[in-house]
C-alpha cells in the first residue's frame, strides 16, 4: 500500500520541525555555556590579587619569623627582592601591571607566617612563581625586607635608638 503525498508532506515538516528544535536547544546551550566561562573567567580577574592572603592555613599564619630582629635581614632581603621580584612588583614594592603592590595594608597586616607561605607556594594563576627552591632563610630575609617596608618614620627613628641602646650595652 503506497501512502498518500500529503503524509509524506507532514512527516517530512514534523521532522523538520524537531530538527529546528534540537538545532536551537543545543544553541542555547552553547550560549549558556560561552556565558558561564565568560563569568567564571571575568570574576577571576576581577578578584583581589590580596585574596590569597586569606586562604593560608592557620598553621602558616601562625608561623614566627626567626629574623625578625635581623637587622641584616633587611638588608639581604632587600638584595633578593631586587634579584627576584623586582620585575614584577616594582623597584619599590609598589606594583606593576604584572604583580601586586607589596606596600598595601593587605600585605603589610599579613602575618610574616602568611607571606612565607605565599612566597613558598606562590600564586600560580596569577603569575606568580612558586619560590620553594629559594632556601628557608631566603623567602624569610624576604619577608623580613617586605615588613620593613610598613615602618614609618617615626617607628624607624625609635627601632633604631632602640637598637643603639641594645648595642651600647
Amino acid at each position: 500500500m503506497k501512502t498518500l503525498p500529503m503524509f509524506n508532506l507532514a512527516k517530512r515538516i514534523r521532522r523538520a520541525r524537531i530538527m529546528t528544535a534540537l538545532l536551537g536547544m543545543c544553541a542555547l546551550g552553547a550560549s549558556l555555556l560561552l556565558l558561564r566561562n565568560q563569568a567564571s573567567a571575568r570574576s577571576r580577574k576581577e578578584e583581589s590579587p590580596y585574596a590569597v592572603l586569606a586562604t593560608a592555613p592557620e598553621k602558616a599564619r601562625e608561623r614566627k619569623n626567626p629574623l625578625a630582629a635581623d637587622p641584616d635581614a633587611v638588608v639581604a632581603g632587600r638584595k633578593l627582592f631586587e634579584q627576584h621580584c623586582v620585575e614584577c612588583h616594582g623597584q619599590t614594592a609598589g606594583g606593576t601591571m604584572r604583580g601586586a603592590n607589596l606596600r598595601r595594608d593587605e600585605v603589610q597586616q599579613a602575618t610574616p607566617g602568611t607571606l612565607f607561605w605565599v612566597l613558598t607556594n606562590g600564586i600560580v594563576r596569577r603569575g606568580m612563581p612558586v619560590w620553594s627552591k629559594l632556601p628557608e632563610p631566603q623567602r624569610w630575609q624576604i619577608v623580613t625586607y617586605l615588613k620593613s617596608l610598613n615602618i614609618r618614620p617615626s617607628q624607624a627613628q625609635s627601632s633604631s635608638s632602640a637598637t643603639e641602646n641594645v648595642a651600647s650595652h
